[in-house]
């Protein structure tokens, strides 16, 4: 377990959202995680497709597991992401993110959603800025 691992667990068991959705931590390294959902049938909208507002959420929990890589918090300043291909229930997600560049405060992610055939389903960049405020501290 590395130094900025056990702070992220212990920021995944209080991360009611992701718990809920079903997420499931596969890697938690600084700079890089991995995060995989099983797709539900009520996670999918009126096409009966995996609603896009959901693998967002997978790819910004991959995301917020490789930007904490040290005891500050730190969070998204913004974040973009491109479908590119529909998934449906009974599908299982992979989110890998990974650092591009962590300079000061500021950092740059990029985070790959695939299907469980290997295809890519999404690409996520999103940017985080460090705080003040420790990972041990609540609130």
């Amino acid at each position: 377990m590395t130094e900025a691992a056990a702070p992220n667990r212990a920021m995944m068991e209080r991360d009611l959202a992701s718990a809920a959705l079903g997420m499931v931590v596969e890697r938690d390294d600084p700079g890089h995680a991995v995060v995989t959902m099983k797709v539900r049938e009520d996670m999918t909208n009126g096409f009966h497709i995996t609603h896009g507002g959901l693998v967002f959420a997978l790819a910004d929990t991959a995301f917020a597991i490789a930007c904490n890589e040290d005891e500050n918090i730190t969070v998204a300043a913004g974040a973009d992401i491109t479908f590119l291909k529909s998934t449906r229930a009974g599908q299982t997600l992979t989110a890998t993110a990974v650092r591009k560049v962590r300079s000061g405060r500021t950092g740059l992610y990029d985070v790959t959603v695939t299907d469980d055939t290997g295809d890519v389903v999404a690409e996520y960049r999103g940017r985080s800025v460090s705080t003040n405020r420790s990972l041990g501290t609540p609130g």
